[in-house]
C-alpha cells in the first residue's frame, strides 16, 4: 500500500489527550494543509483558526457541556460523562473552521474535505485527532456564540462549521473496522 492509503487506514478518532502542544511548525504545517483543500468553484468559503488558547477552550467546552445538560434528551450528555465529562477529550489545541452561511450547502461539504485533510496530514504527521462538532454547542444557545465568534476571529457573518482536536494521545485504539459490505460495483 502507499504512504497516502496507509495514513487513511492508520487514522483512528483520539479521545484522551496529553496536555502537550503540537509545535507551532506543526500546527502551520497541518493549517497549510487544510487550505489546499479544494472548494466548490474556488469559493474557499471557509477559515482555518488555529486556538491554542486553553481558557478560551475551556470556556468553550464549559458553554457546551452546559447546553448538553439543559437538552430535554440527555442521552449525549450522559455519553459525553460515561467518557470523562469533557467535549474535546483534555486536547491541548484545535482548529475551528467557521464557513460562510450564504453558501451553507457548498460551504458544509467543503468544510467536511477540508477537515478530512487536516486529520489524514495531522496523522502522518504523529499528531492525535478527532473531528468535533460539539465544538458547534458553544454558538448554540446565542449567549455567547458572538463573543466566541469575535474571540476567534470569525469574518463578520461566518458561522461555525466544523472544528478538529489536536494534541498527542495518551492512549491509543485501532482504526475502526471498515465495512466492506458498504462497497458496491455497477457496470
Amino acid at each position: 500500500m502507499n504512504e497516502t492509503l496507509n495514513v487513511i487506514a492508520e487514522r483512528y478518532s483520539c479521545r484522551d489527550f496529553k496536555s502537550e502542544m503540537p509545535s507551532d511548525e506543526i500546527l502551520q504545517a497541518i493549517a497549510e494543509a487544510a487550505i489546499q483543500a479544494p472548494s466548490g468553484m474556488n469559493r474557499q468559503a471557509w477559515r482555518v483558526i488555529v486556538v491554542k488558547d486553553q481558557t478560551l477552550m475551556r470556556e468553550m467546552e464549559a458553554e457546551g457541556m452546559s447546553y448538553l445538560a439543559g437538552m430535554e434528551d440527555k442521552s449525549s450528555y450522559n455519553r459525553i460523562m460515561e467518557r470523562g465529562g469533557r467535549l474535546f477529550y483534555g486536547a491541548p489545541c484545535m482548529i475551528v473552521v467557521p464557513i460562510d452561511p450564504t453558501q451553507y450547502g457548498p460551504a458544509l461539504i467543503d468544510c467536511g474535505i477540508l477537515c478530512q485533510n487536516i486529520t489524514l496530514a495531522a496523522t502522518s504527521l504523529g499528531i492525535a485527532n478527532i473531528m468535533c462538532g460539539f465544538t458547534g454547542l458553544a454558538f448554540a444557545s446565542g449567549l455567547r456564540a458572538e463573543e466566541f465568534s469575535k474571540r476567534l476571529g470569525f469574518p463578520d457573518g461566518y458561522a461555525f462549521g466544523c472544528s478538529v482536536l489536536l494534541g498527542y494521545a495518551n492512549t491509543t485504539k485501532p482504526p475502526h473496522e471498515p465495512d466492506k459490505n458498504k462497497i458496491s460495483f455497477i457496470g
